[in-house]
């Protein structure tokens, strides 16, 4: 999945084109779909990118990095279509300190 979620695009929406492309040749949309965050082990930080998925049917995982440091948060929800994941991916951008992968 790392390699549909790489930046190679200055101008944001060609990136976001470029991965509904590529989100539409690799999946058979409605699907469960894996998100995957990396942030600082900040437990407002997990609710913030939670609440991003209110009113959604998900499934979340959680793992700490060995210093402790990080969290890595995988959710894994019913999307629609490749739309859906693009607002999703949208929202958590605003989010200040996440990594998505």
């Amino acid at each position: 999945m790392a390699d549909i979620i790489e930046n190679n695009h200055t101008n944001p929406e060609d990136f976001y084109k470029s991965l509904k492309e590529k989100l539409e040749e690799q999946h058979n949309f409605p699907e469960e779909y894996l998100f995957k965050f990396i942030v600082t082990s900040d437990s407002e930080k997990i609710t913030e990118i939670l609440r991003v998925f209110d009113n959604m049917k998900y499934t979340l995982s959680n793992k700490e990095s060995a210093t402790g440091k990080y969290t890595s948060v995988s959710i894994d929800c019913f999307v629609l279509d490749a739309d859906q994941v693009i607002t999703i991916y949208k929202e958590v951008a605003g989010i200040e300190g996440v990594m998505m992968l």
